[in-house]
């Protein structure tokens, strides 16, 4: 599933619904909801720079790090691992998301609390029933290819929310218009903040976990982003942003038992 639209107007420009449709009906754009895994991270960060006046330049401190039953209505002990295994000590938070490194995310959803990441989601336009839990940090939440692509626009639209927008008039066989349709906005950020994610997911593309687009395939045009990818790699995502487009695009199997050798 891929879509593509313009984040100044919500004009959608691509629209890949699977690979073809005359052996899958079945649109993986609008209708299928997936596991976004750390594509959601942007959502927590953002929550953090909102909330607690952080910026790309604060510092935090890659560690062990658990949430104890009870704490934000967690059921049982919760400790994230780093999908490497690894441990840095202190890093800035414009290097934790270009790592995409868990521990931090977990520590920074446990500043904000939950509730704050599920409210700023849905102010992004993020439709998706999304559980009050801080596993939501990782992304261990289903939400379609089309409301990932609006909620990052956001953040290259100076942080106003517009919804996307399949049709911009209706014409009869002579010209004439019937009907015109307008984009629906929502200033849901600060134009400050929202420079201060596209930062963060920057370090994505330049010295992070998508810095093939850089080093393999050579383009070296301003481009920021966020990976992601769900257990076992079942689910792959990559969101991408340039100032006049943002993509996002999902790879898996219809069967969820289906998944990729290797990341």
């Amino acid at each position: 599933g891929l879509m593509s639209l313009e984040p100044q107007t919500g004009h959608i420009k691509a629209w890949v619904g699977g690979i073809d449709y005359k052996f899958f009906q079945y649109d993986h754009v609008g209708q299928g909801a997936r596991q976004v895994g750390s594509t959601f991270k942007p959502f927590v960060y953002a929550t953090a720079i909102e909330q607690l006046g952080m910026s790309p330049c604060d510092s935090i401190i890659d560690s062990p790090f658990m949430i104890h039953k009870g704490r934000h209505h967690v059921t049982a002990d919760w400790e994230p691992k780093n999908s490497d295994r690894q441990y840095r000590g202190m890093v800035t938070l414009k290097r934790a998301l270009a790592l995409s490194i868990n521990t931090v995310s977990a520590k920074l959803i446990d500043k904000t609390g939950p509730e704050a990441v599920v409210n700023l989601t849905k102010k992004l336009g993020v439709n998706s029933e999304i559980p009050v839990q801080p596993s939501i940090a990782l992304g261990a939440v289903e939400i379609t290819v089309e409301d990932m692509v609006a909620a990052y626009s956001t953040f290259a639209n100076q942080g106003v929310y517009v919804k996307p927008l399949f049709i911009s008039r209706i014409e009869d066989k002579n010209g004439k218009v019937l009907e015109e349709f307008f984009p629906t906005t929502d200033e849901v950020s600060s134009e400050e903040k929202a420079y201060a994610m596209i930062q963060l997911m920057r370090g994505v593309v330049d010295r992070g976990t998508g810095s093939r687009l850089r080093s393999r395939y050579n383009l070296r045009n301003e481009i920021a982003g966020k990976t992601g990818t769900t257990q076992n790699n079942a689910d792959g995502w990559f969101m991408g942003l340039t100032p006049d487009l943002v993509a996002g695009c999902w790879v898996g199997g219809e069967e969820r038992s289906v998944h990729f050798n290797s990341t």
